[in-house]
């Protein structure tokens, strides 16, 4: 979408146009030396600071260009082996039936266990693929046939795998052995792996005892420099006719620890209640972030509906502190009249598994910022 087409440059969607895109010049220039020598990439960071943008906008990348095949794969909804081939084949395909035909056609010939699924639109001549889930009765040998694949493209290619960590929670066995066989016997094909779980990442690649041990280089993904992210704010407002200082974006930067997604909507909402030709300010915050939580007040009520009375009165004592270091502490415990020590670890249990609370850097938080503003403004 051309520049002037677009009417609030700060996009907070996973494919930002290049010249919409902050910085993350340096992981660019790292994962393209990567891609280039053959070596696979683990990227880490907390959720929202900007892993699923950065892998897109490498994507676009002239330095890639028409050098590589690349496909990205988003497993955070897999629970499964077989769901994973299956997110897998679709993404792949839905890629390729943008290319030329004969690349979907050599995909449907090498893919025998989704041939069934390949189908031609009557109306509009275009291919798709029509498949459930429950019909891909053999994940292995599909997995095996997509590497396979992969490996026979006249292009080299590039795959993301987002939220990798997932896969250590499959119910099926040795799965981790299984992918990392898959995946080094691949030599015209490299991998960028990225996941949210940190704790759970680190293990899986640093851990002798695991598959994946050693066997990508580690992007650690930390926020964009304040003064990086300054500059480019108050560039994007002066080049759409608006303003902002950077006392503002310092402070949006502050509040939201430079966790890019935050910032971003954050800026997004302020540029959008700022009249053209004025400027946005501090005193204007308030109101962009109250109009933010108010859209989403019914998910965050159903979000806190679904958890039982103790994870909600341990997750509200959270919200309160912003940040907590030990959830089980006397101290803690006494302030916010909750439970017993176990009943609160049960709690945090049940809250770290809901991806609710996380633990980032020695601290539990709430997941969502903005959620856990919600809660401490209404409990």
């Amino acid at each position: 979408m051309p520049i002037n087409k677009i009417n609030n440059p700060f996009i907070v969607s996973k494919s930002i146009p290049e010249e919409l895109f902050c910085d993350r010049k340096e992981e660019t220039d790292f994962l393209i030396k990567q891609i280039q020598n053959g070596r696979n990439t683990v990227i880490v960071s907390p959720r929202r600071m900007g892993k699923t943008g950065l892998i897109h906008h490498l994507f676009q990348q002239q330095a890639l260009g028409n050098e590589y095949n690349t496909f990205f794969i988003d497993i955070y909804s897999a629970s499964t082996l077989q769901e994973m081939s299956y997110l897998m084949g679709k993404a792949i395909f839905e890629k390729l039936k943008t290319k030329r035909a004969q690349l979907w056609e050599v995909f449907g010939q090498s893919i025998k266990t989704l041939r069934a699924g390949l189908k031609i639109d009557g109306l509009t001549g275009e291919p798709k693929l029509e498949l459930s889930l429950g019909a891909l009765e053999q994940p292995t040998t599909t997995l095996e046939e997509i590497f396979s694949f992969l490996e026979s493209s006249a292009t080299p290619c590039v795959v993301a795998i987002d939220e990798f960590q997932q896969i250590a929670e499959f119910p099926e066995k040795r799965v981790e052995a299984l992918l990392r066989g898959l995946i080094q016997n691949c030599s015209n094909t490299s991998f960028i792996f990225s996941g949210s779980k940190q704790h759970t990442v680190n293990q899986m690649f640093h851990s002798k005892a695991r598959p994946f041990y050693q066997s990508a280089q580690t992007l650690d993904l930390k926020p964009i420099a304040l003064e990086t992210y300054c500059d480019f704010a108050t560039r994007l407002f002066k080049q759409y006719g608006k303003m902002v200082d950077n006392e503002t974006v310092a402070q949006v930067y502050s509040n939201y620890s430079g966790t890019t997604w935050y910032m971003q909507m954050m800026m997004n909402e302020l540029f959008s209640i700022t009249a053209a030709n004025n400027s946005g300010t501090t005193e204007m915050m308030e109101q962009a972030q109250q109009n933010i939580i108010q859209v989403q007040e019914g998910t965050y009520q159903m979000q806190l509906n679904m958890l039982s009375p103790k994870q909600k009165s341990l997750l509200q004592a959270i919200a309160r502190e912003g940040k907590v270091k030990s959830v089980t502490s006397g101290s803690f415990i006494k302030k916010h009249s909750l439970d017993s020590t176990s009943s609160v670890q049960s709690a945090l249990k049940g809250l770290l598994e809901k991806e609710v609370v996380t633990h980032d850097d020695g601290f539990y938080h709430v997941s969502d910022y903005f959620f856990g503003l919600w809660i401490k403004e209404n409990f």
